[in-house]
């Protein structure tokens, strides 16, 4: 029996094929064990030893019911075969949880959590939105980026490292929940890393060209620098 197609509107989640090779091989399991078991155990009669492989050459991707058979079989979380988690639909799948878990734990009727989750929109209060963080054990970056403020900090960190950064902490500390001791710090930093970019750029007679690549290459990763920032602002067992 062939595969059910996946519906437009259930994307796959992010697989990580590496990991379900390694921890079937660990097993001492072979791709027809896998098979059989989803099919006796789990009920998905058309999982062959065939479709087991091409999962594991990321040829294709499970659906979410057949990542959590997969994960029963091979005695390890969802979690441990997705790999890094963005939407809120993966990190609730990473997490093995139903969609009714996180609406009953965040205070939402179930409809329409679905529908937040559907559209990779998230409409929470912020009470929702801290229970979401601690049901889904998000981390900072993770909780700005499912709660949809990444686009917004990202922009507001390009005005603070292109203009004066003492004028966007009170900003940026409303999108992200940062002491403001530790956001100065970030804003300064990679103000001053900026600039010094673009003045060293020019003073190595690269010129405007070299100066405006730079710039944007910088630009276009800033919210991978604003967390590295982050990370080495914070002190000791923020």
């Amino acid at each position: 029996m062939r595969q059910p197609p996946v519906k437009p509107n259930q994307p796959t989640p992010p697989f990580n094929a590496p990991a379900a090779r390694r921890l079937r091989a660990a097993l001492g399991m072979g791709p027809e064990h896998v098979a059989y078991s989803m099919r006796s155990s789990y009920g998905l009669p058309y999982v062959t030893p065939d479709l087991v492989i091409a999962w594991e050459r990321g040829v294709t991707h499970p659906s979410s019911p057949e990542l959590t058979a997969l994960a029963g079989v091979l005695w390890c979380s969802p979690g441990e075969l997705i790999g890094r988690p963005r939407t809120l639909r993966e990190h609730r799948i990473s997490r093995g949880l139903a969609p009714e878990d996180v609406a009953r734990g965040v205070g939402l009727e179930l409809a329409a959590y679905q529908r937040m989750e559907e559209s990779d929109t998230w409409r929470g209060n912020e009470r929702q939105s801290a229970a979401l963080a601690d049901v889904l054990d998000l981390d900072l970056p993770d909780f700005v980026a499912v709660t949809g403020r990444e686009a917004k900090l990202a922009d507001l960190l390009h005005s603070a490292v292109t203009t004066r950064w003492q004028a966007y902490v009170r900003p940026v500390g409303r999108t992200v929940p940062l002491d403001r001791g530790v956001l100065e710090a970030v804003l300064q930093e990679l103000h001053r890393e900026y600039q010094g970019q673009m003045v060293a750029t020019l003073s190595w007679g690269g010129g405007g060209q070299e100066s405006g690549d730079n710039g944007r290459e910088f630009l276009d990763r800033i919210i991978d620098h604003f967390w590295t920032a982050v990370d080495r602002s914070r002190p000791p067992g923020y």
